[in-house]
């Protein structure tokens, strides 16, 4: 990591069976992600975030059952984001923020339990929020903003009281500001501007005793 490597990431490592970590982030690699490295069955983390790749992400990655680390970010992978990752047994990070990916957020991702962190932010994804999610019960860090999400807010989400972070900001968005917003007392960061909400602020929200910022304005 953070070297000026260039060109495709060879599809030979995913001979090295042995490998735990695969840390290739901030070069200038190119390419797709190889299929190749769902065969490192023994991975514990994979980072590629600040490159140049691209495609579509490989559902072979879904294979890797002790991976607890998955970056991509801001590289330029597009397509959907592939059921098959939500087969991760031990994944507590999966960030794959400021890409193109698109297409709706699969519910299979519902089954990640012992997620810690949920990163799709600056994307293209669309549809609704999968009320799947609101089996992320470890989940501290929601962020799903700059998308083209459409719906109200998922109740489920209601049951995800260990979120500190939860940023739904600049989709589409629509309904009432859910009360039970109020439930989620560890909530350090809220962010739902730039959405379609309507109605009033709920009193709920004084709950939230940890607040730091609270953001609900709508950019004109």
């Amino acid at each position: 990591s953070y070297n000026q490597l260039s060109g495709k990431i060879p599809t030979e490592l995913g001979r090295l069976r042995r490998l735990w970590d695969l840390l290739l982030n901030h070069n200038n690699l190119e390419g797709t992600i190889p299929p190749e490295l769902g065969q490192i069955i023994n991975l514990r983390v994979i980072d590629l975030n600040d490159n140049n790749l691209e495609g579509a992400i490989p559902s072979e990655l879904g294979r890797l059952s002790n991976l607890e680390i998955l970056f991509a970010n801001n590289n330029q992978l597009s397509g959907s984001i592939p059921p098959a990752l939500g087969q991760f047994n031990n994944l507590r990070v999966f960030s794959f923020s400021n890409n193109r990916l698109s297409g709706p957020i699969p519910s299979a991702l519902g089954q990640l339990r012992s997620l810690w962190s949920l990163n799709l932010s600056l994307n293209q994804l669309s549809g609704s929020i999968p009320d799947e999610l609101g089996a992320l019960t470890d989940l501290t860090r929601l962020d799903l903003s700059h998308n083209q999400l459409d719906g109200t807010i998922s109740g489920w989400l209601g049951l995800l009281g260990n979120l500190t972070h939860l940023d739904l900001s600049n989709n589409r968005l629509s309904g009432p500001i859910p009360e039970w917003l109020g439930r989620l007392t560890n909530l350090e960061y809220l962010d739902l501007s730039n959405n379609q909400l309507s109605g009033p602020i709920p009193a709920e929200l004084g709950r939230l005793s940890r607040l730091k910022e609270l953001k609900l304005f709508q950019q004109r």
